[in-house]
């Protein structure tokens, strides 16, 4: 289902009504939170019963990826209302693509709980929830070319996606919180 949507504005999105978390926290890096300052974030909440796959939102390359350990707590609306920082907090892993037309998008699979395995088909050995976890950060020398559509992940069971678009790149459709999406459907256009 659609989460919360809009601009993001002095680095900062909506994580709920009224609860915010900022961009730099959540990509846990000052360097990439600026790079979205003014862009656009979208998120899609997965629950148990939802497709669990990821798909490119956009055509272009996988630059680079981060997964960075966190927490697990659950992520249904009802909690990302109450719980400042969730996905700050969460595991996660993230993929930058780079797009001719998009520019650098960060496709951001945030962890749940008894969700926190995430996989990517680019690289078997980037995973989430593993023992020990530490931050791992790789750059492709040579970036995997995806379709617009085309598969770069797996949630073992729901979770959330949050996608982040850099200034004057995109401008999202009218995104109504709560509504099922499927694959395929738009959720913006080039700006």
């Amino acid at each position: 289902a659609l989460g919360p949507s809009g601009v993001i504005e002095s680095q900062t999105a909506i994580q709920a009504k009224g609860v915010h978390y900022r961009v730099s926290g959540l990509l846990a890096s000052d360097d990439d939170g600026r790079a979205f300052d003014g862009g656009c974030f979208a998120t899609f909440y997965l629950c148990p019963r939802d497709y669990h796959r990821i798909h490119a939102p956009v055509a272009g390359k996988v630059v680079r990826s981060v997964h960075i350990p966190g927490g697990l707590l659950p992520v249904f609306p009802e909690s990302t209302a109450l719980h400042e920082d969730l996905f700050v907090r969460n595991e996660r892993l993230i993929t930058y693509l780079q797009s001719k037309q998009f520019g650098t998008v960060a496709v951001v699979k945030v962890g749940a709980t008894v969700v926190g395995k995430i996989t990517v088909t680019y690289d078997p050995d980037m995973v989430s929830n593993v023992k020990d976890g530490q931050r791992t950060e790789r750059e492709y020398s040579e970036p995997l070319q995806v379709a617009k559509g085309g598969e770069i992940g797996t949630f073992h069971m729901g979770s959330t996606v949050v996608l982040l678009f850099q200034k004057d790149r995109i401008q999202l459709n009218s995104l109504p919180e709560r509504r099922p999406i499927f694959l395929g459907w738009p959720i913006g256009r080039k700006a």
